[in-house]
């Protein structure tokens, strides 16, 4: 069976009766499911935190793995309703990071080229890459976080070029002082 509609035209209802049913529907997607839950103008706050509340009785590993898939998506769900400063929201992010990282390192994931992190996403508006799958490790698909464990896989070559050529130098200059004696 399956849906064939999207979830951000929803009721309240119509949620109740489809997510304990997930399994019988063919296209059935659980990120489609949460961020319909932020989209969808048919319901209030407090339908909203309802239907989130049913989403994670079902789906709580999934949402606990969108920190790492989609962070703007689990971060606006884990405060919906709530007005924050500047300062508690930066603070906030600070703890997706550290989520993140945790999840990766639990996973033993070495890499992040999937969600969001394998997408264009610098959050200019009127971006022309924007939504772009790119490579991981290309400036395009960097956003805005970044971990402290990242590295540059080109530092090394180029710290190692420079030394060859400092090596070289000092070697002319050894020569040349040489010459002058």
């Amino acid at each position: 069976m399956k849906i064939n509609r999207t979830f951000n035209t929803f009721s309240k209802t119509e949620y109740l009766e489809i997510v304990p049913e997930h399994k019988k529907y063919t296209d059935f997607n659980t990120l489609g499911l949460y961020r319909s839950i932020l989209e969808n103008e048919n319901l209030n706050l407090d339908e909203k935190f309802e239907v989130f509340e049913l989403a994670n009785k079902h789906f709580q590993k999934t949402f606990d793995f969108l920190v790492l898939k989609d962070p703007s998506t689990w971060f606006q769900l884990s405060h919906l309703g709530k007005e924050l400063s500047r300062g508690q929201e930066w603070d906030l992010w600070n703890e997706v990071e550290q989520r993140q990282e945790q999840i990766l390192k639990d996973k033993r994931f070495d890499h992040r080229s999937f969600g969001t992190y394998s997408k264009h996403n610098c959050g200019v508006p009127h971006c022309p890459y924007d939504g772009l799958m790119v490579h991981p490790k290309s400036p395009l698909a960097e956003s805005h976080i970044h971990f402290d464990s990242d590295k540059n896989p080109y530092s090394g070559k180029q710290k190692a070029l420079k030394r060859k050529a400092d090596r070289k130098k000092r070697k002319q200059i050894i020569d040349r002082d040489e010459e002058l004696d």
